[in-house]
């Protein structure tokens, strides 16, 4: 399925949308650690919020944390974690985070540029072999999806073979094969097109220059250092989530969602009303992500993880000077993206969509209010990625309600948003 690989965005500013709707509003619940004497004073609107935008989108659950040194700190669960049971979302629970696992990828290749094992200038023809234009393709180009290599993810037999056979333990030599047999789509560093074969091929980078298996180098570059004690990276042919996880589901096909994940106007209301169930996904092997997105964590390791990301603590100052510097605007307004990160309005992170799970990670470095989301539904009816339909909803709370959330840079390719609006001025 291509939902970790969007084509060239054209990224607008947007406004939140949401429909009434006659469905039971989903029980939320405060994390437990925190009291009604002492919720900060947004958890009110953030939940009524919430609410309302998880039952118009049918998202069957969803967790929502927030960190704010200003406003305070508060966790917060929604509806439930199997469709049509009593079965509560928990704070604790494991989500496939999907592309977040990108930033992991780009984190430890610049940790190996700091070490002197390699360069952001080297083309990767150095360090893997048969990669159309890979003489003239750099690690940089890769990591900043300016590479111009065609996606594994769009291609249609592909997705038939997801379809057909969902526990496949796929290879990064069997993905890169796929995406090796089709044209390149531009000259390298021309433009921005977001690629999950970029962050493959960077997977095997780190794995060479490192000698360990991309797991091993993410527990010692990454995990272990922050203490990330519920974040993990599954084998190949490993299809499960650790205890406790909620079922993850998706509207659709793998094939029927090539071209956008906006189900038809008439199976949109169907869904909204309950009455069109999307399918459960939850064992589906995240193999065919590998390192763009088969990672596995929870709220409050992601918290943890996206503050480091942004803020520091994973790489020296002037590298990570470097990588902020390297977010460029992609297709006008406050959306970009850098070296394995994206910018969305003025937070930093990025967001992760796989079959069954979508999650966003965003940390304001001016004001350090950090927002994590996980769901257990890839996509919305309307097409538009179920955690980001949520944070569109809460970003106005904390940045004024003329606040416009921008677009995403690392949208999944056919993932529709809510309706363009003018930017201010223009």
């Amino acid at each position: 399925m291509k939902t970790l690989a969007a084509s060239l965005l054209t990224v607008a500013v947007l406004t939140a949308s949401a429909c009434s709707s006659d469905t039971t509003e989903p029980e939320s619940t405060p994390s437990p650690t925190s009291t009604e004497a002492a919720q900060p004073e947004y958890v009110a609107e953030l939940q009524s919020t919430v609410e309302q935008l998880m039952r118009d989108n049918a998202i069957p659950g969803a967790v929502v944390q927030i960190s704010s040194p200003d406003r305070g700190d508060w966790t917060g669960t929604f509806g439930t974690s199997t469709i049509d049971a009593d079965d509560p979302i928990s704070p604790d629970d494991h989500f496939r985070i999907g592309s977040n696992t990108k930033t992991m990828t780009v984190t430890a290749v610049l940790q190996l540029v700091e070490e002197g094992r390699l360069s952001l200038d080297d083309p990767i023809s150095k360090y893997v072999e048969g990669v159309p234009n890979g003489d003239t393709i750099t690690i940089a180009q890769l990591a900043e999806m300016r590479s111009g290599l065609y996606s594994y993810s769009f291609d249609p037999e592909f997705n038939a073979t997801l379809d057909r056979e969902p526990e496949k333990a796929w290879t990064p030599e069997e993905l890169l094969a796929i995406a090796f047999a089709q044209p390149v789509n531009f000259p390298p560093g021309e433009q921005f097109e977001y690629s999950n074969t970029n962050t493959v091929l960077l997977g095997l980078v780190v794995e060479e220059l490192t000698g360990m298996r991309i797991a091993e180098a993410f527990d010692e570059r990454i995990f272990v250092p922050l203490g990330l004690a519920d974040t993990s990276f599954p084998a190949n042919d490993d299809s499960s989530i650790p205890d406790p996880h909620p079922q993850g589901y998706m509207f659709g096909t793998n094939v029927s969602t090539i071209d956008t994940f906006a189900l038809p106007e008439d199976e949109q209301a169907a869904a909204v009303a309950g009455t069109l169930k999307p399918n459960d996904v939850t064992d589906d092997n995240p193999s065919w992500t590998w390192t763009a997105g088969a990672a596995i964590s929870t709220v409050d390791d992601m918290t943890t993880y996206v503050k480091a990301l942004v803020g520091g603590g994973l790489l020296d100052e002037q590298m990570q000077q470097t990588r902020l510097d390297s977010v460029q605007s992609v297709g006008g307004g406050t959306a970009g993206y850098g070296l394995g990160m994206a910018q969305f309005g003025p937070l930093l992170g990025h967001d992760g969509q796989l079959p069954g799970f979508m999650t966003f990670m965003g940390h304001d470095p001016e004001t350090d209010l950090t927002i994590v989301i996980a769901t257990n539904l890839s996509t919305v009816p309307s097409g538009e990625g179920s955690a980001l339909t949520l944070v569109k909803g809460i970003l106005p709370i904390f940045y004024g309600s003329s606040y416009q959330p921008p677009g995403d840079p690392a949208r999944a390719p056919g993932a529709e948003e809510s309706t363009p609006a003018p930017t201010p001025g223009g």
